[in-house]
Parts: C-alpha cells; sequence; structure tokens
C-alpha cells in the first residue's frame, strides 16, 4: 500500500506519456498474475511431489522473526512517509482513477488463473511466439549489453588461466607430478622392503658404509 499504489497514484497526477503510463499498470498486473500463479500452486491442489519436511511454523524462532517482519511491513511505511515527506501528501483522484489500480490488480489475478489452465495445444502454439517472448523477458536485450557483454571477456580470460595454469600446467609440474613420483617412488622402496631381505640389507650396509666414510671425513 505504501510503495506500489502510492508510486502508481503518483504516476496518475504527474505529467507523463500513455506509453510509460501504460508500462506502469502492465507491470503492476502482471506482478499480480505471476503472484496469484504462486499462491495458486503452492497453496492449493495436489502436490506434485513428496514434501521432506513439514510444512508449519510451529517453531518460536520462525515465529518472532515473522512476527517482527509483520510489524515493520505494517508501520515501516508510515514511519518512512513521515520521515522523508517535508509536509503530508495530499494525493486527489476521481473514483475511476482510484480504483484503476484495483481493477488492474484483479485482472491480473484473473490472468493468472487462466493461465494456469492452458492445455497442452495452447502451451505448444505459444512456443511459436519464442523469440519475441524471449525479446521481451530479457529487458529487451539490455543484459546482453550491460551485464553479460562487460563480464564475458574478463571471465573468459579468467578461465582460461585457471585451465592452462592453476589446473594445468603448473599443476602437472607442480604439486600433482611431485606427488605422484614420490608416491611411485615409495612404492618402488616398498616393495623392496617387504619382499627382498636380500636388498634390503645390502641398502643397509650402503648406508652404514656411507655414513663411516663421512664420519672419518670429519
Amino acid at each position: 500500500f505504501y510503495s506500489k499504489d502510492m508510486i502508481l497514484e503518483i504516476v496518475m497526477i504527474s505529467n507523463m506519456n500513455i506509453f510509460s503510463f501504460f508500462l506502469y499498470f502492465f507491470s503492476t498486473g502482471l506482478t499480480v498474475c505471476y503472484s496469484f500463479r504462486l499462491v495458486y500452486y503452492s497453496m492449493t491442489g495436489d502436490l506434485n511431489c513428496g514434501s521432506l519436511n513439514m510444512l508449519n511454523d510451529e517453531g518460536w524462532i520462525m515465529l518472532r522473526g515473522m512476527m517482527g517482519l509483520l510489524i515493520m511491513s505494517i508501520i515501516g511505511g508510515s514511519m518512512l512517509n513521515w520521515l522523508i515527506f517535508p509536509i503530508p501528501y495530499m494525493i486527489c483522484l476521481p473514483l475511476f482513477l482510484k480504483l484503476l489500480t484495483l481493477f488492474v490488480c484483479v485482472i491480473g489475478g484473473v490472468f493468472g488463473y487462466l493461465v494456469s489452465y492452458m492445455n497442452l495445444y495452447s502451451l505448444n502454439k505459444s512456443l511459436n511466439s519464442y523469440n519475441f517472448s524471449y525479446f521481451l523477458g530479457s529487458m529487451w536485450f539490455m543484459p546482453y549489453m550491460s551485464t553479460y557483454g562487460l563480464i564475458f571477456y574478463p571471465l573468459n580470460y579468467g578461465q582460461i588461466v585457471v585451465k592452462s595454469f592453476d589446473q594445468g600446467w603448473s599443476e602437472y609440474f607442480g604439486g600433482q607430478q611431485l606427488y605422484q613420483k614420490l608416491m611411485n617412488y615409495s612404492q618402488i622402496l616398498f616393495f623392496m622392503h617387504n619382499n627382498n631381505l636380500k636388498i634390503y640389507l645390502l641398502l643397509f650396509v650402503f648406508w652404514v658404509l656411507i655414513l663411516l666414510n663421512f664420519l672419518l671425513f670429519l
């Protein structure tokens, strides 16, 4: 009430063209449409699959958090209204403009309910306008010009660096290669010590001779 409805009422009294006016109310109708569909699919009818957890709010930790959010959602709009606006902001509109927001919300809810009952034939026919709906759903290709277009090359270069250096040649000649060599040498020595007593004793003699020579030179 303190956000969407007030924004729409300010749009009505402002000097705005008909296209922007239409987009404001059309987006409001779509908001109600997908909100109604979300409530319809999640709160009514049979569940599509089994639930892992019980759907209840008996925990006091969750209840305390929701009570705090409930109180702030009720009085938060009034508090912000009192703090932001220096004087009381009076919006005076004709009756049909006042009811226009409610009418758009009702139409959006009815449309969301009707969309939930579309049959397979209608869904297949809707695929014919997939490209146009993708164009509108991507905000007229805005992400490709702003977000994706800016981060594609740095992320691609970072992926090449990670695959070539961090998980590539540096890892092969560094930690993994050293680990593999030490493991192979340890397996050879382990096999020699456990399976051939002569080799073990001969290595022990060599070790003693080297130690004695080292002590004699000192």
